[in-house]
């Protein structure tokens, strides 16, 4: 297995590059975001996934090792393959994937080309337990914005505000600022409502 490649950069383009090793050129396929984290620079570092099927040995590139990590638990749901996985991370940035993921946030997956609610869904099904465990989620944990979330309802409703207005504000105060406490909520809310 190739993990990464150290070398010249060859070419460049938005779907791939080629990194020249010693004289081997190597087509490597990357993201959107792999490709705004390219360096001008000629020479690179650049970590790898090898994706071996019966017609074709791929090799994926990434600039970070976490969005190679999001890549390989994202391919390895079912129904998300490896076209699916790079579309995503050129969609959202990797932080963008985890979040999303950690707070079941199936509006955000699905809005990437190609996704529908179902894989939008088995994503979430499949890797939050893995998303929360691997990386330290617990300022996104959806429990913690959930009890935040419905504490500053509580205190809306008996300020007297509706409480489906109060709920969407408050919705979307926790996407904008997942890590938000009951006190920022209600005074962004305030504000809005």
């Amino acid at each position: 297995m190739i993990t990464h490649l150290k070398g010249r950069l060859a070419e460049k383009n938005p779907t791939d590059i080629v990194v020249d090793c010693n004289g081997v050129g190597y087509l490597v396929h990357i993201s959107l975001h792999t490709f705004s984290l390219l360096p001008a620079i000629e020479n690179i570092h650049i970590y790898t996934y090898l994706h071996i099927k019966e017609d074709a040995h791929t090799l994926y590139g990434f600039m970070q090792k976490s969005e190679r990590e999001i890549f390989k638990l994202l391919i390895s749901v079912s129904g998300v393959g490896t076209s699916t996985a790079r579309t995503m991370l050129s969609s959202l940035d990797p932080e963008q994937v985890k979040n999303a993921i950690a707070t079941s946030d199936v509006a955000t997956i699905q809005s990437v080309k190609g996704i529908g609610a179902k894989t939008a869904q088995r994503v979430i099904l499949d890797l939050k337990d893995k998303i929360l465990k691997v990386y330290d989620m617990d300022e996104v944990s959806p429990s913690a914005s959930n009890t935040a979330k419905d504490e500053a309802l509580s205190a809306l409703e008996t300020l007297g505000f509706a409480r489906k207005q109060a709920e969407k504000v408050c919705e979307k105060i926790i996407r904008e600022n997942p890590s938000a406490d009951v006190e920022t909520i209600i005074k962004q809310a305030l504000k809005t409502l």
